[in-house]
Formats: C-alpha cells, sequence, structure tokens
C-alpha cells in the first residue's frame, strides 16, 4: 500500500473511533483529559462579547464556536436590549441552526416567550396562552436540571438552542449550566455499566399526558445519553420526581441516583449566572436550570427561546482532542 494511502487510512480510522464508545478505552480516555484539562471554572469561561448578534463579524463567530466546541454553549453578551424576536433566528442561523422545533405553546413565529402566564384563561386568549401557566417555564417557580424536549421522540430531539434574555426577573432567576459531557465522564469513571444502563432505548419513559380532549401526548421512552452522528454526544434527562419512570434494574436505579448526586454538588464545569438584559445562552442542548424568581410588575421577566433540531455547525473546532 502507497504510504500517503495508508496515512489517509490511518487518520480516518482515528475520525472514527468513537470516545462513546464503551470498548474503545483509549479514544475515551484521550476525549476525557481533553474535556477535563478545558471544562469551564467560572461564568467567564464561557462569555462571549458580541456588538451585534444578528450580524456577526468573522472573529466573533468563531469564538463562539471554540467556546461551544469546548464547553457545549457559550453565555454571549451584547447592548441589544430591545423586544426583537428576529434576533435569536438571526444568530442561530449564522451558526448553522434552521430547523426551528416550534413547539405547540410557542409563537408563530416558532419561539417560545418565557414570562409568566396567567394559570387561569384570561377573557380573549386563545388556547395557547391560556394554557401555558400550567408549565413550570411559564411560572416564577424554578426549574430543575433538565434538557429541553426530554418528552420527545427520538425524530425530534433537541440539539441545540438559543435563550435570549430581554428583561430579568426583580430578583432571582439565576441559571445553572453545566456540559453534559461531564456528567458522562462521572458516571464512566464510576462505572461503564451505568453507561450502557442509562444508553438502553427505555431507560427514562415519560408518561402519556391527558387532557379534556384525550391523549394530548403518548409516553415517550429513550435513552439518557445518545450519540448523534456517530460522533456527538446527546442527553435526554429531567430532575423531575413525577412523571417519569426509569427502567427497573439495578444499574439504571444506580445511575439515576448518580446524576441526582453529582448535580446537587459544585461539580467541575457547572457554573452559575443571572442573565441580564441582551444577554444569551447559545449552543447544544447542555444540562440547564434555573431557580424560583419574584417579578417587577412593570417589567415582568421575558426571553425568548428558539430550539433546534440540527447541531451548531462547529465542525471545524469541535475536535481539537484528536489532534492535541
Amino acid at each position: 500500500m502507497p504510504a500517503s494511502l495508508a496515512t489517509l487510512t490511518d487518520r480516518d480510522a482515528a475520525r472514527a473511533a468513537s470516545p462513546f464508545d464503551l470498548d474503545d478505552d483509549a479514544t475515551y480516555r484521550r476525549w476525557r483529559a481533553w474535556k477535563l484539562a478545558h471544562h469551564a471554572r467560572t461564568a467567564d469561561d464561557l462569555l462571549v462579547d458580541l456588538a451585534d448578534p444578528r450580524r456577526l463579524t468573522p472573529p466573533e463567530r468563531r469564538r463562539l464556536l471554540d467556546t461551544i466546541a469546548r464547553h457545549g454553549a457559550a453565555v454571549y453578551r451584547s447592548p441589544h436590549t430591545e423586544e426583537d424576536p428576529a434576533l435569536p433566528r438571526a444568530l442561530g442561523a449564522q451558526l448553522g441552526l434552521v430547523q426551528l422545533d416550534a413547539n405547540w405553546l410557542a409563537d408563530e413565529d416558532g419561539l417560545s416567550r418565557i414570562t409568566v402566564a396567567a394559570h387561569r384563561p384570561a377573557t380573549g386568549e386563545d388556547e395557547r396562552s391560556s394554557t401555558r401557566g400550567e408549565f413550570i417555564p411559564y411560572t416564577d417557580r424554578a426549574i430543575g436540571w433538565h434538557t429541553d424536549g426530554y418528552y420527545h421522540p427520538d425524530a425530534r430531539r433537541i440539539l441545540s438552542m438559543v435563550l435570549h434574555c430581554v428583561r430579568p426577573a426583580r430578583t432571582g432567576g439565576e441559571t445553572s449550566v453545566v456540559d453534559h459531557a461531564l456528567v458522562y465522564i462521572a458516571l464512566r469513571d464510576r462505572a461503564p455499566e451505568l453507561i450502557r444502563a442509562l444508553m438502553h432505548p427505555e431507560a427514562m419513559v415519560i408518561p402519556a399526558r391527558d387532557d379534556e380532549a384525550g391523549t394530548a401526548r403518548a409516553a415517550q421512552g429513550g435513552p439518557v445519553f445518545s450519540v448523534v452522528d456517530g460522533v456527538h454526544l446527546h442527553m435526554r434527562y429531567t430532575a423531575r420526581t413525577r412523571s417519569i419512570a426509569w427502567r427497573d434494574d439495578e444499574a439504571t436505579r444506580t445511575a439515576a441516583a448518580a446524576i441526582t448526586e453529582l448535580l446537587a454538588a459544585p461539580m467541575p464545569g457547572l457554573v452559575r449566572l443571572t442573565l441580564a438584559p441582551g444577554m444569551g445562552l447559545v449552543g447544544a442542548n447542555v444540562l440547564h436550570a434555573r431557580s424560583a424568581f419574584a417579578d417587577d410588575p412593570a417589567a415582568p421577566r421575558l426571553l425568548y427561546r428558539a430550539r433546534y433540531l440540527d447541531r451548531v455547525h462547529a465542525d471545524d473546532v469541535e475536535a481539537p482532542w484528536r489532534t492535541g
């Protein structure tokens, strides 16, 4: 075999090796060492300043992609504090995000406006407005650790998101973020069998949700950890203890308890911050949580949320661990 062809074959084989293959410990160890060396120490490690998120400069875009590659997500800061629902979509499009998941509670433009909604419908409200108050994101209560769309089928996995702050709460509303790859590492280091259990297709089941019209959402089972396109780790998770059923075997129960334990402690890479006007979170659908808050009645908390079925296009920077 010519030397050039042999080199190409070796390179392709190295690229195909996956750190999420439980039988490939060498590739896992290399990826693990890189992730642990580059995890976020403070919220500043995630921070990228943008002059205008709707019109990224090449250096700004590169910095966003590099930060997302290392930490799963980036926190951007900009001077644009106006109510502009086009902003999060314009930002997403510049990062390759086009397949917007317009869930049934979103507005006509596909965005969700995250603000406190009345639990009971007001006169003249449409069905979406009158229903939002039944769901915790549209309240002032805390939201536990989760990834978005954990109740979706595999074909509608939420792979990326933009969460843009227009107005914060008067007090509270702190956002917590951690790269789910670090949770994967902690569990695999404890026992690879825990990861195997969490990759089972029925590891976590969300029971059906019924309403007055019947079944509003069918029961949905799926893995906690899965691999997208053979190389990208995805996590499907909620810390809820109601309306959730874990697979009934010892490894799954142990793994679920271990995740709760990890996220209750100051694990490496876990950062907390309060988004200010013009700030936002963008990147993979990483683990995140929200503290309870108190609103200013004259200027209630408002965030725009865009959820996507595709990934941030960071292929040129997302695997630096393969080359050093």
